[in-house]
């Protein structure tokens, strides 16, 4: 029987790779074929988990993030979890001025709490951890102590990493361009409803 994987990615970690690689075409990600893309043969994706924010400004960004979201809406057994913006006073070392900087907040929590919940409801064998953000040690560590059976993998987004991670994970990978470039929506992704998402022209 092939084990089963549950998927949860961080969203902006894997969008901040992505444009620190400079890899802007693979934006437009079918976020379930790339999990799947990392899988091993006796393995079998269940379920994929995605964790974000919404953009708010400005309004292009916000247009294309938008798109991209009702296309990943499109899929069978995936799910949107979605944390917010806080905006944080940080002063300008050039001028001195205060400015107001946005930071997302939620999503590591978000991750964890499902990360144990399903562990809890033995929805997987395998949780599959996209992401390089080393606050999410503690859920692997917990995964590790309370379900010896079970097992935490970490695919790191392009350009990112992390050590803590790494260590204390039952393995690791990074996400490479092979499997990107084998995981791209088709320019054009019907709704049930018949509306055609078309992928944004910045991203081709």
């Amino acid at each position: 029987m092939d084990q089963r994987v549950i998927a949860y990615i961080d969203g902006f970690n894997l969008y901040f790779g992505l444009r620190a690689a400079g890899w802007k075409r693979f934006y437009w990600l079918n976020l379930q074929t790339l999990a799947r893309n990392l899988l091993k043969s006796e393995q079998e994706l269940v379920f994929t988990k995605y964790f974000t924010s919404r953009v708010s400004y400005p309004p292009e960004k916000e247009r294309r993030q938008s798109t991209f979201l009702e296309a990943l809406e499109t899929l069978n057994e995936f799910r949107i979890y979605y944390g917010h913006y806080q905006m944080n006073p940080q002063r300008c070392r050039e001028c001195g001025n205060k400015v107001m900087i946005p930071s997302e907040k939620m999503t590591d929590v978000n991750m964890a709490v499902e990360i144990l919940k399903d562990a809890f409801q033995d929805m997987f064998d395998v949780a599959l951890l996209m992401s390089a953000d080393s606050d999410l040690t503690a859920p692997v560590l917990a995964i590790k102590n309370l379900f010896p059976g079970k097992r935490m993998i970490v695919a790191f987004p392009p350009q990112r990493h992390s050590a803590q991670l790494e260590r204390l994970a039952h393995g690791s990978m990074q996400i490479g361009r092979a499997s990107l470039a084998k995981s791209v929506f088709p320019d054009k992704v019907p709704k049930a409803d018949g509306f055609i998402l078309e992928k944004p022209a910045e991203w081709k």
